[in-house]
């Protein structure tokens, strides 16, 4: 990789290329300001990041030798050790939040929200372009109806379902003052009012009230409505294919859908070099500055994929405008890795945080000069408050550095990792002026709960890990502190991802679960399922959920015993068969996602399971299946000749399911995919909290090394 010199810094020569021809260009700030700034922040932070990392290994360690002497304990003398050595630090008084500037898509409207590599500029644009989302299209399209589409043209069977269920729908919210949408024969504006022609003749009106129309009063192409925060239209076409089998001539209803994306740059991404963080960076910027296209062919037919305009709406008093498309937050990296796209000095690789910090936050400066009011930037795998403290204190001197305001940036806490949930409302503490959200990431947080009690004791089966007390009191924890830091109307508090983007059906009878448990927004994998999700919100009002929930006298308790509960099996006397299943699905799920992440630079994608199902993997699946692997070999349920023989069987699986892709290259044991799987494995228990990363870049940096 070719490295160009400025101020101290060697920085890759495709990133020097981006900065100084794509990102500067129009800005107040100029390539020597810029890189000096880098610089900068190399030095101040880069000591202090490496000190917190430090941090991390020494308490690994401490615990370690703690459940080498005494398994796992009892639950007073465990917790009294976890104080002793500072891993739990000690409560403070109550306090609020005093973020300010907030967008209202993240202080008071509830709904789903998104989470797309941002190297990849179609899903991105697709992503951001799902505010709003054809709910015709994601009935017609999925198994919500209890089946899936029969192949060939339009079905005007299924259509008539569709159709039914979406009247339904609109009864529930856009209730009539009387009567139902079914069988409706007119839609108009009376006033603010929505007028609904029943099939009987006679006219009521919606309790609703009209946001907006396109087209006149009386005959009008959409109505807009809102409820519980959230829009509806309806889009009324008699000559459309589906409108004209309708009675009231409704050729689709568009739900609001996907009213926050999370753009990452960290674990669906696949950035091991300078090539690649240019990469992140240019889609950054594009979609600020909505200019990101992305030359698409579907069906043989090739157009240019554009970000959506803004809805333009007539009202009584005018026009109104609702947003076209979602408003964004990126993710950073942890404060793990370091990037080799940029070497400081000494010619050391530089923390990959303070990269992303720097250009993610220039990346959002308008170029008209105006100052933003908030720049919502997602941080990832942090340990406590100390490493959130660190991230604030990065954010406000890039900040400085910048011309930005105080706390422009704020931060979203991901609530993944065990010992900021058991000191949780100090980590929100530490970013009390930024923090925007807070949400649990219950795939990463399972990975460090094997890895931090990995020599505890066997962990229970994957299966059964959902059922152990330590997840349940995780999700309700992070509700109830929340709550009581004053985040509603502040800040989002979310849930974790739908992993299964085929089972849709499954997804909205289960999903509705996260705003019931007080949640205001929660991950999904697509814009179909966002919009499916989206129902949930119109059943659950969330801001009066939250009330509910912070008024509750059995909520708000502490719950750090049963979070400090270790899920190790108390009998790991488990048939040879069921071992051996164990091992064959984590096997295969390492396979099929590395061999992709290492060949081809694919950071998340639908890999089949062992059943062929297909679910959404990234490093924090991949992360769970690797600990489990080698929690169950430190305690010798499982040798390494067994595990080196389940990989080579499971191999064999991967090879066949994917033998349709023309980029695949095969997994053999000496493959550098194979060799990077086998490694999570068997230096699972050597691995900084069990990630993935570090072995995951090397293998990645050897394969574009060789080609």
């Amino acid at each position: 990789m070719t490295m160009m010199q400025r101020s101290q810094l060697n920085i890759g020569e495709a990133l020097v290329t981006f900065t100084e021809q794509e990102l500067l260009p129009g800005l107040t700030i100029s390539p020597e300001q810029f890189w000096n700034a880098l610089n900068t922040l190399v030095n101040e932070f880069s000591e202090e990041n490496r000190d917190l990392l430090d941090e991390r290994q020494r308490l690994q360690s401490l615990i370690d030798n703690w459940h080498r002497q005494h398994g796992v304990g009892t639950p007073d003398s465990y917790r009294a050790f976890l104080e002793s050595i500072g891993y739990l630090v000690p409560q403070g008084e109550p306090f609020s939040i005093t973020t300010e500037g907030i967008d209202p898509e993240i202080a008071t409207i509830a709904g789903p929200q998104l989470v797309v590599p941002v190297t990849n500029a179609r899903y991105a644009i697709n992503a951001v372009n799902a505010r709003w989302g054809s709910l015709y299209d994601a009935l017609y399209g999925t198994d919500v109806l209890g089946d899936l589409p029969p192949d060939g043209p339009y079905s005007e069977e299924r259509g008539a379902r569709v159709i039914d269920y979406a009247r339904r729908l609109l009864d529930e919210c856009v209730p009539l003052e009387s009567g139902s949408h079914q069988g409706s024969i007119n839609y108009r504006v009376n006033g603010d009012k929505l007028a609904v022609t029943c099939n009987d003749g006679h006219e009521v009106m919606a309790v609703t009230p009209v946001v907006g129309w396109i087209g006149e009063p009386d005959a009008p192409s959409a109505i807009v409505v809102e409820h519980h925060r959230l829009h509806v239209q309806i889009v009324i076409d008699r000559h459309h294919p589906v409108g004209s089998t309708d009675t009231a001539g409704i050729a689709d209803v568009l739900l609001e859908s996907a009213i926050t994306v999370i753009m990452d740059c960290e674990d669906s991404v696949a950035c091991v070099d300078a090539v690649d963080k240019a990469l992140a960076y240019r889609n950054w910027l594009g979609l600020q500055r909505s200019t990101l296209t992305e030359e698409v062919d579907k069906n043989g037919t090739t157009f240019m994929r554009r970000m959506a305009d803004d809805l333009i709406l007539s009202t009584r008093n005018g026009e109104t405008r609702l947003p076209g498309t979602s408003l964004m937050l990126v993710r950073n990296v942890g404060h793990l890795m370091t990037t080799p796209a940029v070497k400081d000095a000494e010619h050391h690789d530089i923390p990959e945080g303070i990269l992303d910090a720097l250009f993610t936050v220039a990346a959002s400066i308008p170029l008209n000069g105006t100052q933003p009011s908030s720049i919502y930037i997602v941080k990832p795998k942090m340990h406590g408050p100390d490493e959130v403290d660190f991230a604030c204190r990065l954010f406000g001197r890039v900040e400085a550095l910048l011309g930005l305001a105080p706390n422009t940036v704020k931060i979203g806490i991901m609530d993944e990792e065990r010992r900021t949930t058991l000191n949780l409302a100090e980590c929100i503490r530490a970013a009390a002026s930024r923090v925007a959200f807070i949400n649990t990431g219950f795939l990463d947080r399972t990975g460090d709960e094997i890895h931090t009690s990995m020599l505890a004791g066997p962990m229970v089966r994957k299966t059964e890990m959902k059922a152990e007390d330590w997840i349940s009191a995780y999700e309700d924890n992070n509700v109830d502190i929340g709550l009581a830091c004053g985040l509603i109307g502040r800040a989002q508090i979310g849930k974790g991802m739908w992993a299964a983007p085929d089972l849709m059906g499954d997804m909205l009878e289960t999903k509705v679960n996260h705003p019931l448990a007080g949640a205001s927004c929660a991950w999904v994998p697509s814009p179909t399922a966002a919009t499916l999700h989206a129902i949930h919100y119109h059943r659950v009002d969330v801001a009066q959920q939250q009330k509910v929930i912070a008024n509750d006298p059995t909520r708000g308790h502490s719950r750090l015993d049963q979070l400090l509960s270790i899920p190790v099996e108390t009998d790991p006397t488990w048939a040879d068969s069921d071992i051996q299943a164990e091992l064959d699905n984590n096997a295969q799920g390492i396979l099929g996602y590395v061999v992709r992440w290492v060949d081809q630079g694919v950071g998340c994608s639908k890999v089949p399971d062992i059943n062929d199902v297909g679910l959404m993997e990234d490093r924090a699946t991949c992360r769970i299946s690797s600990q489990h692997m080698a929690n169950w070999l430190a305690h010798g349920i499982v040798d390494e000749s067994r595990i080196r023989n389940t990989f080579i069987k499971m191999a064999a699986v991967v090879d066949a399911q994917n033998e349709d892709d023309e980029l695949y290259r095969s997994l053999t044991p000496e493959s550098t995919a194979f060799t990077a799987a086998l490694d999570l494995v068997l230096s699972g228990t050597e691995q900084p909290s069990g990630y993935t990363e570090p072995i995951l870049h090397a293998r990645r940096l050897e394969v574009k090394a060789a080609t």
